[in-house]
């Protein structure tokens, strides 16, 4: 047997610092890599060491197996550890590996390499027994010439598009009749070559609302394969999952067995050894089908490992060492019910587009069985390079339903700040009548709009605003150089309302208030709603009645720049708030609000001219389809962006010409940047001209 003494994560973020913990609980040294973006991710000085990798994006780092493997060599590291993603199943990286004297945890290259390509992956299956559905493969520059093969076959429609190498949904499409087919083939091989190097891709029949269940495999070097029970995957967006759990609902005991056994028959039948996972799609009769192998650790291990009690990395290192599985993972055994949520920096009411920024606040609450796996802090950047896995949010309780609620408290009590996240659609879901029934599958995020599930406390943002206003209040007096007891605004004789107005999404809320004598505030205004509020001398520390008025609708207890506890008809709340410039985070029991403040000063007018197309999110240019001059219709493809391995369409918004093309192919681009400008085409007035007397 072999002792790893020091071992070199080959990835980033939360996978690295999953890593890092198990390795540190068995004595293994760690050393992480890192790209410029990552510089000051946590994980980087949570290892041991830490290698600078040249370059920012991908490709330049983190895939770069020649940097890898001499940053193992420079650090004196006996072993890689690839995480899951990037180089985890390549075949060329785990030989490399071995090739350097270096141990590779994860199976052999030769396991890798058979599951490498999906389409042999699945006539290596068949021949094991395994069930697979029909399919067609078509290469990278012959899409047009077999095309014409789909209509000979039995795949029939509704298909699905998927690339031949790689996964997460990348290079995939539904078609669900023959005028789809080719441009989503096209498109599927654009995206899958630029995620995987290869545009390959094979067309399979669609199983109708099907359940996406996995299984969790374990092998070791001396010939022993067990499963460790199935996962649930269902809940996906854009082919990704966002929400995973363990026990799946909608399995029993005997197609548990049965489930378990195949991917045991799969593991046997490419001599895998290590941690893996075996997918299969489930449809509405029970009946399972062969997706494929992950040969590698997948990102929701934690809801197996949460309810089989185990670590799944440290069991990896223990293989790889050449130990036997010992005899806990051998008998092991359900225990309770897990979920995890992905919490991603996305906009779900934008069509999921990736968010950047400057994460302000990462605060989730500390509650008994709730466990976080996160690869940021507060001041973490988020940019473009990568996926925008934010965290994993992981829940175990006794029974799925207290899982959920479980999940959900943690979720909606977390303090997100700086960034767009899809908190608020993870929550929604958890809490949906048809989730905490199991009634769930892939297609779950197409029967329910996002802003459906994200709908909020229709009261919160105006709550919010009221306390916002308070707050800054009491921050200019705390901040005010002299007089500091004096309200802000006070004069002699009474003087006129002042305001407050901040932008919540697409709606403006004012709030309007005056400072009397007394030092009260009264009068305050949201939205036309006028209520008494007393504020005294910035900062009050007990409750104060609404200074005499017997109609009174607020009362408030405590005002400081950070913390408002007030009482909104009968109803007392204590609002957390935070500030970043003109932007305020307002968070209480009914939910987090993000508002901006508007200035009383006008905005100089815009540079963008009328038709202009600006970038949904901060991206590369990947395609043209027009050039200036052309006459473009409604809803045209002009432009394709590509954003963390994922393509986004900007289409012409009007029929018209396109005057101006402002980004090439290559291009950079921040979001918010014009792209082109489309001069709408006016409709042609009606000729009023008299015909001339005869």
């Amino acid at each position: 047997m072999t002792q790893i003494r020091k071992l070199l994560i080959a990835n980033r973020g939360e996978i690295a610092a999953r890593v890092i913990r198990s390795a540190r609980g068995l004595d293994i040294a760690t050393v992480a890599v890192f790209s410029g973006p990552d510089a000051a991710a946590p994980y980087v000085t949570q290892a041991d060491e830490s290698v600078a990798l040249p370059g920012a994006t991908a490709e330049e780092t983190y895939l770069r197996a020649d940097l890898l493997i001499d940053a193992a060599r420079r650090t004196g590291a006996d072993a890689i550890h690839p995480g899951y993603g990037f180089l985890s199943e390549n075949a060329d990286f785990a030989q490399a590996c071995a090739d350097a004297g270096l141990v590779f945890v994860g199976p052999p290259p030769a396991a890798i390499a058979a599951m490498g390509s999906k389409t042999s992956a699945k006539r290596l299956m068949a021949q094991a027994g395994v069930p697979v559905l029909p399919g067609l493969t078509i290469g990278a520059g012959e899409a047009e010439e077999n095309l014409e093969a789909v209509s000979r076959t039995d795949l029939g429609y509704p298909l699905l598009v998927k690339a031949a190498f790689g996964g997460g949904g990348r290079g995939m499409r539904a078609v669900s009749e023959p005028g789809e087919l080719a441009a989503a083939v096209k498109a599927a091989q654009r995206e899958a070559a630029a995620a995987f190097g290869d545009g390959t891709v094979f067309l399979e029949r669609l199983v109708q609302r099907p359940r996406h269940v996995e299984v969790q495999v374990l092998a070791d070097a001396h010939g022993q394969v067990i499963h460790l029970f199935e996962r649930d995957c269902s809940i996906q967006r854009r082919y990704q999952k966002i929400i995973e759990e363990a026990p799946s609902p909608a399995v029993g005991p005997r197609l548990r067995a049965e489930l378990g056994d195949a991917a045991v028959l799969a593991a046997k039948a490419i001599g895998y050894v290590g941690a893996g996972t075996v997918e299969f799609i489930l449809d509405e009769q029970g009946n399972f089908y062969f997706l494929e192998v992950n040969t590698r650790l997948q990102v929701e291990h934690p809801v197996t490992e949460l309810v089989t009690g185990l670590d799944l990395v440290a069991l990896q290192l223990a293989v790889a060492e050449g130990r036997p599985l010992p005899p806990a993972v051998l008998q092991a055994e359900l225990s309770g019910h897990a979920i995890e949520a992905r919490l991603y920096a996305e906009d779900p009411l934008a069509g999921y587009l990736p968010a950047t920024g400057t994460l302000r606040r990462f605060e989730i609450p500390s509650l008994p069985g709730v466990r976080v796996d996160a690869g940021v802090a507060d001041g973490s950047v988020i940019g473009v390079h990568y996926d925008p896995l934010l965290a994993k949010v992981i829940a175990h309780a006794p029974t799925r339903q207290e899982a959920a609620r479980l999940l959900a408290r943690a979720l909606s009590q977390a303090r997100l700040h700086g960034v767009v996240t899809n908190r608020d659609l993870l929550t929604g879901i958890l809490r949906e009548p048809e989730f905490l029934d199991g009634r769930t599958d892939t297609g779950y995020l197409t029967r329910h709009e996002p802003a459906s599930l994200m709908a909020g406390d229709p009261r919160a943002d105006e709550v919010h605003a009221i306390a916002v206003a308070l707050a800054d209040q009491a921050r200019r007096r705390a901040a005010a150089p002299v007089l500091g007891s004096i309200p802000t605004g006070w004069r002699n004789v009474r003087n006129a309302p002042q305001q407050a107005s901040y932008t919540a999404g697409s709606r403006v809320i004012s709030v309007a208030y005056e400072i009397h004598d007394s030092g009260t505030i009264r009068a305050a205004a949201v939205d036309g709603i006028t209520v008494d509020i007393c504020l005294h001398r910035g900062v009050h520390n007990g409750p104060l009645s609404a200074a005499g008025s017997a109609s009174s609708r607020v009362r408030l207890y405590l005002c400081t720049p950070e913390l408002v506890d007030l009482e909104l008809d009968g109803v007392r709340r204590r609002i957390r708030v935070e500030r970043d410039g003109p932007v305020r985070y307002a968070d209480s029991a009914l939910g987090a609000s993000t508002l901006t403040e508007v200035s009383p000063f006008p905005a100089p007018a815009s540079e963008a001219a009328a038709g202009s197309l600006t970038a949904p999110t901060p991206g590369t240019v990947v395609r043209v389809f027009a050039q200036p001059g052309d006459t473009v219709q409604a809803g045209q493809p002009l432009i394709v962006l590509e954003a963390m391995k994922m393509e986004h369409l900007v289409r012409a918004p009007a029929a018209g010409q396109l005057v101006e093309l402002r980004v090439s192919v290559g291009q950079t681009v921040e979001q918010g940047v014009v792209l082109a400008v489309v001069d709408e085409l006016a409709d042609e007035p009606a000729d009023s001209r008299e015909e001339p007397d005869e």
